[in-house]
């Protein structure tokens, strides 16, 4: 059984290009603007301070002027990086491999978690379950994240048919059994099927068990780690591949530099240190999980 526990605070940021027309916003012309925006998830008054300070920060850094907003849906900033009206955006390593694919956008930056750009999967099981790992699983009931989950979803099942506990004619069920399945709409639904008992096990992101982050004190102590799947690539900074070149290095610079000089800032919106990284080798597990279940039977 592997256990590898890396601390992690997701936060997604996007960039917007503040460019009228996006045909205008090509390789050879400077955007207008740079317009950050961030997905809510905390109280709006900190929000609008984190917003301030990340304005004030990046127009200075860059040398450009930035405005921060958030923007309405996630749909809204994967059609935008399309269409040329986002430039540079915070993105999961699944959705981000989409997009190379697509050759739509570049990684720019990615997040480090405890020093590394990776994390851990885990199955999770109640205290009292007399299970090992998730060998031990077959014909009992499990739950995924959801469909479009990278940790709860996506690298569990790359890790069942690396362990040749499933096949791609029959998917999940021909192991769990028919009708064992669950695909929940995030990690609390998963995690609720193992602790009423309709599901053996669970699979969610390291930190739904290891953090004070999506279950209560109460619930996560009721549970422990069945196994853990990885490495599951962090989040990324991805540029829009058209993006003029020297907006590409000024936005990259500036972020770098939080590391070192709005440390706080960066961990309120990023939650943890950035660094480069190469598409080729920091999404190679997602891009190898999303062949496997683009083939599979679900």
């Amino acid at each position: 059984m592997r256990k590898h526990i890396f601390p992690f605070l997701p936060t997604v940021l996007i960039l917007w290009a503040g460019c009228g027309d996006p045909t205008e916003n090509s390789t050879s012309v400077e955007p207008d603007k740079i317009i950050v925006a961030m997905e809510p998830d905390k109280d709006p008054d900190a929000m609008l301070a984190d917003r301030v300070a990340l304005e004030d920060y990046m127009t200075q850094e860059t040398g450009r002027r930035v405005e921060a907003m958030i923007p309405m849906s996630t749909a809204v900033i994967h059609e935008g990086l399309r269409n040329g009206s986002i430039d540079i955006a915070y993105l999961s390593a699944t959705a981000a491999a989409k997009l190379i694919e697509n050759d739509v956008v570049d990684i720019l930056l990615a997040e480090l978690i405890d020093g590394e750009p990776h994390y851990q999967s885990y199955w999770i099981t109640l205290n009292e379950a007399p299970y090992q790992s998730v060998a031990e699983l077959k014909g009992q009931p499990i739950a995924f994240s959801s469909r479009s989950s990278t940790s709860g979803f996506l690298v569990p099942v790359w890790d069942l048919y690396k362990q040749d506990l499933i096949d791609l004619e029959t998917g999940p069920e021909g192991f769990f059994g028919e009708g064992n399945v669950y695909y929940g709409v995030g990690y609390v639904s998963a995690a609720e099927r193992v602790l009423d008992g309709s599901a053996e096990a669970a699979a969610v992101s390291y930190y739904v068990l290891d953090q004070d982050k999506h279950l209560s004190p109460e619930q996560r102590a009721k549970l422990r780690m069945l196994d853990s799947q990885g490495p599951v690539p962090s989040h990324v900074v991805v540029v829009r591949n058209a993006l003029n070149e020297r907006a590409k290095t000024a936005v990259k610079e500036a972020l770098l530099g939080m590391n070192s000089d709005a440390v706080e800032l960066r961990d309120r919106i990023f939650g943890a240190e950035l660094t480069p990284a190469d598409a080729a080798t920091h999404l190679q597990t997602t891009r190898e999980a999303l062949e496997i279940s683009r083939s599979m039977r679900f």
